[in-house]
């Protein structure tokens, strides 16, 4: 799978400058220092899904409202909802929002507005593995992720790009994506 990530600065209309909300900055440098102190820490994240009927799903995490997914009415489902692989997108969005953030506000970068947009390639011939062509698992799910960044803050346009490239790097579903990862799967 191929990813890209680009960025795009647009110009301020005004002098006026509204900044997003930040982030407690000394709390982020305590995150950061148990991480240099214990690189090996991992988390677990649990989500609950089950099935509402036809391939609608509401998905439970912690105490949030539940996450849903649908398909559209091409493939079986009733579009009440994302499909699974636009959450999958919205995953990654939200990952790297979280990483420019979290890079611009350790660098000391106040951003004004910050928006991603996602596009994945992906297909279905298999028609999961229900009677579809015959393919190997790497020749299914996304093909080419592509992501544009647009990004104000009160830096330059290089500091900006290098930001982005840097939380880019580092991004945990970033790096899913990207990596084979060990995938078990068995009965409850």
């Amino acid at each position: 799978m191929s990813s890209s990530v680009s960025t795009f600065v647009t110009e301020p209309t005004t002098t006026v400058k509204t900044y997003l909300r930040p982030i407690d900055r000394d709390g982020l440098m305590v995150f950061a220092e148990k991480g240099r102190g214990n690189p090996a820490q991992r988390g677990t994240n649990k989500v609950h899904t089950i099935a509402d009927g036809q391939f609608r799903t509401e998905s439970y995490v912690g105490n949030h409202a539940p996450v849903i997914v649908d398909e559209p009415p091409h493939l079986f489902g009733q579009d009440t909802a994302p499909a699974p692989g636009e959450v999958a997108l919205s995953g990654l969005g939200g990952c790297l929002v979280v990483g420019i953030t979290a890079v611009a506000t350790h660098r000391r970068v106040k951003l004004s507005k910050l928006e991603i947009f996602l596009e994945g390639d992906i297909g279905n011939p298999a028609a999961w593995g229900a009677g579809g062509a015959v393919m190997e698992p790497k020749d299914m799910g996304f093909q080419a992720i592509r992501v544009k960044v647009l990004v104000e803050g009160d830096a330059s346009r290089e500091e900006l790009d290098d930001i982005v490239k840097h939380a880019n790097f580092f991004s945990p579903v970033a790096n899913t994506m990207r990596n084979p990862i060990p995938f078990d799967i068995k009965m409850a």
